[in-house]
């Protein structure tokens, strides 16, 4: 027996001081991005163009950087130069101008909002040759409007000044914009903001934001408030509560603690208390004592087990695979943030999920890294620190076996808590359910038998090493077709191999017979049930349930007697599977290995299991224990069982 714990306890060591490491920065993150056009730093929920650095709120929030000096903002088809950027707004340039005008037409400002932008009313309005005086306010003439330059310079108080705020001649929903002033005989404007108290406005149009406030997920972080956009229907924005300093937003930096250390402002793990420090500690220590202690007693158990078992890649028919299988020596492994996959999945969309195992306990997810490389990515949820423990252990074991039919681990995330994200090289062919079962991908309908039967056999094939020459051995127990992933040349990639589970009720054995089932068939268990498909193995009528596009009929008598053979084989993996002692996931291996080989050679030979079958049993008892109930045979209340 092989076994990956020679180094696998420095390695646990390393990666739970690397959780450690990661715990105590947690609070660390100063910025979103980082991202800057010219003298302009971005900030959050706002992102440049082909940045991976995605808000995941809109992309309306979406700039592109001219000349990498201006930030531009696309709203309805229409380029805004960036002025300044504001917690609860941006101040943009007139449309499609090159130069400053002193005042501007009533038509030239088009935009009058949507469901993320609309116009402020801190901005105030400099109104020319209106025929209304009843229209201008004097209290506004406080705040100076600046030349084109920035100065105040002479005569800076425009003839009729106007504030948004004022409201009795404008409102947030105004359709006409602007161009609502012309009622009282204005033929022109300009439009300013006070920067910060400062006397002197700066001239632009300010657009406040929002985000919708009806989304079905959290919007804002922990510690932060809900603020209503003035300006934005059903608009709002996330603030942190006094002592916190951060966007606020869940998918964004969030709210960290703030507070006064020797004087100077700081915020994070700075701020929290020498107890809190210790408590954390303590957990951590708790989780990486129980880790060790774990795998301690693994690794005796394995020496003490290692005389015990029979090497089953010994027998000759299994031996051709052993060049499949490697051990690596410990290996750095890239430590991805949460928010670097966050953003691969855009911001784990349900659109990007791949496989979902027990209603979003792990959820397999596609995904795409700033360098364009694709990715899937495992998100495990954990419900307990032991459960942890258990599944960081699976992960490492597997990333310390190179097998060609288990996915190349290429990194992990462990700061989200009790859910880590396991990075996983793209498997580009899709599943093995996506190639059999009617999708509407054109290039994904049907395999041939040979393809078949190979995918069938490598899956066997790494289940029987897992579960038999790795310790402690590895079960999969929610094996189905939808886990069977194939690259470029349609080579298996198991997947869902790292959750470990209490049920033992899915057998590996019993759930390959219902894949076998499909790979005859065609068609999902929802859609042949298993019943009716030994009913017709055992009766002899294998080609009523074969997929049409096999085209049975047609092909030689070896590759009907192989498809009959697999039919037995589905049959006992059924029976047998979930009966200890009967059936072992060796002894499928095997088997089709013996079908594969028999392919290659062009002969014929059934398998003396399958013979033993026949005389075991006539098709009528096998009819009869096929109509029994599922719990007088042993066989669990599992999918396609009916």
């Amino acid at each position: 027996m092989l076994s990956v714990h020679s180094s696998f306890p420095f390695i646990l060591v390393q990666f739970y001081f690397t959780i450690l490491f990661i715990t105590a920065h947690s609070f660390s993150h100063e910025a979103f991005c980082g991202e800057k056009c010219g003298n302009f730093h971005i900030p959050f929920p706002f992102y440049m163009n082909q940045s991976i650095c995605n808000s995941s709120l809109s992309d309306d929030f979406r700039l592109s950087c001219i000349n990498s000096t201006s930030p531009f903002l696309n709203i309805a088809s229409q380029s805004y130069r960036v002025l300044h950027f504001f917690s609860d707004g941006v101040l943009v340039d007139f449309p499609n101008t090159t130069y400053c005008r002193q005042y501007n037409d009533l038509k030239s400002f088009g935009f009058n909002g949507n469901d993320y932008f609309g116009i402020s009313r801190d901005n105030i309005l400099g109104l020319y040759d209106c025929e209304d005086s009843s229209l201008c306010k004097p209290d506004c003439e406080k705040s100076i409007m600046p030349h084109c330059d920035g100065s105040p310079g002479r005569n800076s108080y425009p003839p009729c000044c106007y504030p948004l705020s004022d409201r009795s001649a404008w409102s947030a929903d105004q359709r006409d914009g602007f161009f609502v002033f012309s009622q009282f005989g204005c033929r022109g404007f300009s439009s300013w903001v006070d920067i910060s108290g400062n006397q002197i406005g700066k001239r632009g149009v300010k657009l406040e934001w929002a985000v919708p406030g009806n989304s079905t997920t959290p919007t804002c972080a922990a510690n932060a408030d809900i603020i209503n956009a003035t300006t934005v229907a059903s608009g709002i924005r996330c603030e942190c509560q006094d002592g916190y300093v951060g966007d606020g937003f869940a998918v964004g930096v969030g709210c960290l603690k703030s507070c006064i250390k020797e004087g100077k402002e700081a915020y994070g793990k700075a701020c929290y208390s020498t107890s809190h420090g210790r408590r954390k500690t303590k957990i951590l220590a708790g989780v990486v004592t129980s880790a060790l202690t774990i795998t301690s007693l693994t690794a005796l158990f394995c020496l003490l087990r290692r005389p015990m078992k029979t090497d089953i890649f010994d027998h000759p028919s299994m031996r051709r695979s052993q060049g499949n299988v490697s051990f690596q020596k410990p290996s750095t492994i890239r430590m991805f943030t949460y928010h670097e996959l966050e953003q691969a999945t855009k911001g784990f969309q349900d659109a990007q999920i791949l496989i979902d195992h027990g209603g979003g306990k792990a959820t397999l997810y596609s995904g795409a890294l700033m360098d364009g490389s694709r990715i899937a990515v495992h998100r495990l949820q954990c419900d307990s620190e032991r459960e942890l423990v258990e599944v960081l252990s699976r992960v490492e074991a597997l990333h310390a076996v190179s097998h060609k039919n288990i996915p190349h681990i290429l990194g992990w995330s462990v700061d989200s808590g009790y859910t880590p994200l396991v990075v996983y090289e793209y498997p580009v062919n899709g599943t093995l359910g996506e190639h059999l079962f009617q999708t509407k991908d054109e290039t994904k309908r049907g395999l041939d038998w040979h393809h078949r039967t190979n995918i069938v056999a490598e899956t066997a094939n790494v289940l029987a090493f897992l579960q038999s020459e790795i310790c402690p051995p590895i079960v999969h127990h929610e094996l189905n077709a939808s886990c069977i992933f194939l690259d470029e040349d349609m080579t298996v990639k198991l997947f869902g191999l790292e959750l470990p589970t209490n049920d033992k009720k899915h057998s590996d054995v019993y759930n390959l017979g219902l894949v076998l089932l499909e790979v005859i068939t065609g068609s999902s268990s929802d859609h042949v049930p298993s019943k009716t498909a030994l009913q017709k193995i055992t009766s002899g009528k294998v080609e009523e349930i074969v997929d049409p596009r096999l085209y049975y009929h047609e092909q030689p008598i070896l590759r009907r007697e192989q498809i009959e053979i697999v039919a037995d084989l589905a049959t006992r993996c059924i029976i047998f599977g979930c009966q200890n002692g009967k059936f072992h996931m060796g002894d499928v291996s095997r088997e089709l290995v013996h079908i594969t080989k028999d392919g290659i050679d062009g002969r014929s030979r059934r398998c003396p299991s399958t013979n033993n079958l026949e005389e075991t049993f006539s098709n009528s008892s096998l009819l009869q224990m096929i109509s029994m109930s599922p719990d007088s045979i042993h066989v669990p209340a599992a999918r396609g069982f009916s």
